[in-house]
């Protein structure tokens, strides 16, 4: 910005300098022309805050990604309580217990519905040889807590018919080229295709779906033993009050509702997990962002001394100038979270699959913004201590 026209928005400053908003609004006016006037700088400042927003906020989305894949079983289910095994973390293969707790759940005040559920390791082979692993899902078809659900292909009554399973789409390939009505050996006995689930891969091995009955054939599990509980509560129940009181009655197995169990899958994948690596490059986008804008705003005050100088000199004080940089933070913050966040969808789109999905939640995109204007308007402070220590006689020297 030339010098004239830093003094005539100085002169107009002077003249409202009682009227404390119009004051506010000639210095941001400057501000936002000063940083405008520059455009390399203004460009590779905004790009800097476009690649910590693009890096931050896609690892962010992948993590949302994974932890939906991991918690989407226990979202889906419909079951608003669960009876586990003691110390469960997930909602995968592990310890069984006794029916007799599904018995106990059924007498329980508030129960209007409780299913066993079998979730077990296989073990598909497939035609051209070798195996491939499935977590085996057996569900009580009266009720069907417990999926299958995201069907693409088939109808869940088909779960009916003898020795039939839903597979997941997204693996049928790897799987030996499955299709409905394809005869595969899973666990020792010949099975036949009957349907497909789309997106269902968390960690571990694909959900593959059964009856209850066929499962426990499939995965060697006697009548009397199950891996989970799942409840639908009555109306007029919560489901906070149905498991306070089953706990009340039971002592083998933990009690939890379907919240509580989302929200620990979360806490154990991102203390055990995830946390470290996602939080590091996440950190990393941020801080090196935060560096770009700090020294692009360093420099410009550097390269533009003597226009401070003068504004100093014509009756700005420190307080204006502040101003004027503290609006050029919010701009490049706003300016550069607008475009990353646009990258950042975009991508999701492209790289959306049913193995990996970036999820950008609207918290993510309300919070991004936020952020960044804090990044920013810390990385200005070092601009603004040079600012403040500038010496309005230095444009007579």
């Amino acid at each position: 910005m030339s010098n004239e026209a830093q003094l005539d928005v100085a002169a107009r400053i002077a003249q409202v300098k009682r009227n404390r908003w119009g004051r506010h609004r000639a210095t941001i006016g400057l501000g936002l022309r000063m940083a405008l006037h520059a455009k390399p700088k203004f460009v590779g400042t905004v790009l800097g805050v476009i690649f910590a927003v693009v890096l931050a906020a896609q690892q962010l989305g992948v993590l949302f990604g994974l932890l939906d894949k991991n918690t989407q079983f226990v979202d889906n289910c419909t079951a608003e309580v669960w009876i586990v095994p003691p110390g469960t973390t997930y909602a995968n293969p592990g310890q069984k217990m006794s029916v007799a707790l599904l018995n106990q759940a059924r007498v329980t005040p508030g129960v209007a519905q409780a299913s066993a559920l079998i979730m077990a390791g296989t073990t598909i082979r497939k035609p051209t040889g070798g195996a491939e692993a499935l977590t085996l899902v057996g569900v009580d078809l009266d009720t069907m807590l417990g999926g299958p659900y995201n069907i693409v292909v088939g109808d869940t009554n088909i779960l009916r018919q003898a020795d039939t399973l839903f597979f997941e789409d997204a693996v049928r390939d790897k799987l030996g080229g499955l299709n409905i009505g394809s005869v595969r050996e899973v666990g020792g006995y010949q099975v036949k295709v009957g349907g497909f689930t789309w997106g269902l891969l968390p960690f571990g091995p694909p959900f593959t779906f059964a009856n209850l009955d066929l499962a426990r054939t499939l995965a060697n599990i006697p009548n009397d033993q199950l891996n989970f509980v799942l409840i639908k509560v009555a109306s007029g129940y919560t489901p906070e009050q149905v498991a306070a009181t089953l706990r009340s009655r039971i002592d083998t197995a933990d009690v939890i509702t379907k919240t509580a169990f989302h929200k620990k899958i979360v806490s154990t994948l991102l203390k055990d997990q995830l946390g470290i690596s996602f939080g590091t490059s996440t950190a990393f986008g941020l801080i090196i962002g935060f560096i770009i804008v700090m020294l692009s705003m360093y420099s410009s005050v550097i390269d533009n001394l003597r226009e401070f100088g003068t504004l100093k000199a014509v009756g700005l004080t420190n307080w204006d100038l502040m101003r004027m940089l503290a609006v050029q933070s919010v701009m490049y913050a706003l300016v550069g979270s607008l475009v990353g966040l646009g990258l950042v969808s975009l991508m999701a789109q492209g790289i959306s699959s049913a193995k990996l999905a970036v999820i950008v939640p609207p918290v993510l995109v309300i919070a991004t913004p936020i952020i960044m204007t804090v990044m920013c308007l810390l990385a200005s402070l070092l601009a603004l201590s040079r600012v403040a220590k500038l010496e309005p006689g230095m444009v007579f020297r």
